[in-house]
């Protein structure tokens, strides 16, 4: 797609400009590489360790302590992992134009730590809980209750939102794309932190979840505050081994001047000849980047933004962005909206997962949850997820893709977006599989005489595995494909706005697994029928819910592979490449 230039492997500086945490160009024997991204490893180990003890057992939380209904609980576990893909926009936005992002995670850490330690309290203080059920009778919670539990609950989300958007790239920072030594260390980065992240989860939603529901809510909440002061901990102290990228405006800023250039000039036509256009060549370009991208014939109006006027050939006007952008900027817009239709269709996707935290949960919840003689908490389902994501990526990479090679001619086997076309095929089979459970949880009910009764019915909970584990499948093709895609195909300048709008995907996932249950709901529910999905379970129809998943994902991959099959790239040049 491009080329990098080489700007020697002995240079005592980066080539990419980057600095220490004085101000200072970087010296490359005392900082990057891997003597900094153990401690970006590590702060990510603890993050998503405490992040998944919290978020992936909230379903329980809500319903056994809160005393909140079923499906109220699903909407706000929803809304809250939607809200945490949601506030990376706000993170990375701060990161690129102004703080850059090691001051961001600092900031948002504290966030974080301040969040969890309000859950504490909430799950601690008598005052703050709601009163024991008695007699199947559960007061809800108080007003006070809940806006000290939630207070803590979007703190989280904001930190999290601080923090993961800029994890990934500070790692990748620490290798110079100019030294040939360091470049090729870089996708191990990739690899060891996508691993370990993973670990993480892996303990939490094994051992975390269990603490909290046989031990106490407010000991596993501890936990996870002490891990996220142990990552605080270990990203301060590898402070003076990190390579910075000064932050260089915001992308959107650049966009916004796209569009006021672009209808400040409505009425001037664009030129037949692209060389006409106003490019900048140097290296002190509007982007303050490295590269240029090459024009495109696609949507043509958006080129009247970088047509230059009389006023602006005699050079009076050419400072102004807000009159005149480059090339380079338009096709950043132009990108964008490209990758629009493509990002659109990962939102059903996130929908079925968003069902991993809750209604795979509540499904698990009136199951029998014993393994031999050992009770598993429902949330910890959600093991079998992670470990399909570790077999996977093996699995993936050693073995799917040397076969794929042979005969698609492609050295990573399929290009992204065959990757993300085959997730999205393994997600239809994960909500079958999940309904054809439920159906047989229902029929067990029925034969039980349970069926209006709130008992778990007699039917392992290991019968849940096959889902989970399609689901983990579905997650390394789809998600890892996705981000891989993003950071392929957006522009240079922009890939922490990009890699910000693929977590996106996850919040408006969630946001419409909310809207579904609602609907769902309110339909169902009409001339007094007890609904697809009720505080019963045994009551309602959950496999219906999930058959409508499985069909609105078979719709959804539908559309996809029309926009894959349109989709084109754009092409990128280095500055060093120009003429």
């Amino acid at each position: 797609m491009s080329t990098t230039l080489e700007n020697g492997d002995d240079s005592p500086h980066p080539g990419d400009g980057s600095v220490n945490i004085n101000g200072e160009l970087a010296v490359k024997r005392k900082t990057g590489t891997w003597r900094a991204c153990f401690f970006v490893v590590g702060t990510f180990f603890c993050e998503r360790l405490a992040y998944f003890g919290i978020a992936s057992n909230l379903l329980i939380h809500l319903t056994a302590k809160l005393n909140i209904s079923l499906v109220s609980a699903a909407k706000n576990v929803n809304t809250f992992q939607g809200t945490c893909y949601l506030t990376p926009l706000i993170g990375s936005f701060l990161a690129d134009a102004y703080w850059g992002r090691y001051w961001t995670i600092a900031v948002f850490y504290s966030v974080y730590l301040i969040g969890i330690c309000i859950l504490i309290l909430s799950a601690s203080i008598p005052a703050l809980k709601p009163v024991e059920c008695v007699n199947s009778v559960c007061p809800p919670p108080t007003v006070n209750q809940s806006v000290v539990f939630f207070l803590g609950l979007y703190l989280i989300a904001l930190g999290t939102g601080g923090v993961k958007p800029c994890i990934w790239p500070i790692g990748a920072d620490q290798f110079d794309d100019t030294d040939r030594k360091e470049k090729a260390s870089k996708g191990s980065f990739f690899n060891w932190n996508y691993f370990t992240s993973n670990i993480g989860a892996l303990i939490a939603v094994t051992a975390l979840v269990w603490i909290e529901e046989n031990v106490g809510w407010g000991l596993g909440y501890g936990i996870a505050a002490s891990f996220i002061g142990i990552a605080i901990v270990v990203f301060f102290l590898g402070t003076p081994f990190y390579r910075l990228q000064r932050p260089g405006g915001s992308p959107l800023t650049r966009i916004c001047q796209v569009v006021s250039a672009t209808l400040r000039k409505w009425k001037v036509e664009v030129p037949q000849d692209s060389c006409m256009l106003f490019e900048i060549k140097a290296r002190n370009s509007s982007t303050d980047g490295s590269s240029r991208l090459e024009h495109s014939d696609g949507l043509r109006f958006l080129d009247k933004a970088a047509v230059l006027s009389d006023t602006e050939k005699e050079g009076a006007e050419v400072s102004n962005p807000w009159k005149l952008c480059t090339v380079t900027q338009v096709e950043e817009l132009k990108i964008l909206i490209r990758l629009f239709p493509i990002w659109a269709t990962g939102i059903i996707f996130c929908a079925v997962y968003a069902q991993m935290s809750s209604m795979f949960v509540a499904q698990g919840k009136k199951m029998d949850t014993h393994l031999g003689s050992f009770k598993v908490p429902a949330a910890s389902l959600s093991t079998f997820a992670i470990i399909g994501v570790i077999i996977w990526v093996p699995i993936y990479d050693r073995g799917i893709v040397p076969i794929a090679r042979k005969f698609t001619g492609n050295v990573k086997g399929f290009s992204e977006l065959q990757r993300m076309g085959i997730g999205l095929f393994i997600s239809i089979m994960c909500m079958s599989a999940a309904a054809i459970v439920e159906t047989k949880r229902l029929q067990k009910a029925k034969e039980y005489g349970l069926v209006h009764k709130k008992v778990p019915v007699p039917l392992s909970i290991s019968w849940q595995i096959p889902q989970y584990f399609l689901l983990g499948a579905a997650e390394v093709f789809t998600f890892v494909g996705q981000h891989e895609f993003f950071y392929e195909e957006a522009p240079p300048s922009m890939r922490s706005v990009c890699s910000a709008l693929a977590l996106l995907t996850n919040s408006l996932g969630n946001y419409l697994s909310t809207l579904i249950l609602t609907i769902v709901g309110h339909i169902t529910r009409k001339y007094g029928n007890h609904g697809w999905i009720t505080n019963n379970l045994n009551e309602g129809h959950l496999d219906y819910f999930f058959w409508m998943l499985a069909g609105l994902s078979f719709l959804n991959m539908l559309v996809y592979i029309v926009c894959a099959i349109r989709y084109k790239k754009q092409k990128v040049y280095h500055m060093s490449d120009s003429p």
